[in-house]
């Protein structure tokens, strides 16, 4: 089974992710952050389910519309581990210059 890993980034994204739930007066913000992180999930078992993206990396779509969120991340294949680099909502623009 592909090993995860969390960027230590990625925590800003969840923070800012909440932030704007929160701002919105969404209903358990806890619980977005939740499932994006399950979907992250489905890496375990199949790395390279993402779409491909720039540099080698992929993107993982997860759910829709207001629910809609990206993982950037990178497959590393020589050790079974998957590097999560960003988490963004679906209506942002692009990636904070970091994951490049």
């Amino acid at each position: 089974m592909t090993r995860i890993e969390l960027a230590p980034e990625v925590a800003e994204d969840f923070e800012r992710t909440v932030d704007h739930l929160a701002t919105y007066e969404v209903e358990h913000p806890e619980r977005r952050i939740l499932e994006i992180i399950g979907a992250l999930d489905v890496l375990e078992n199949n790395p390279l389910i993402g779409r491909p993206a720039a540099n080698g990396k992929r993107e993982l779509i997860i759910g829709r519309r207001s629910h809609g969120y990206l993982a950037l991340y990178r497959y590393v294949a020589e050790i079974d581990t998957v590097v999560v680099l960003a988490i963004r909502s679906q209506r942002e623009a692009g990636y904070l210059e970091r994951a490049d």
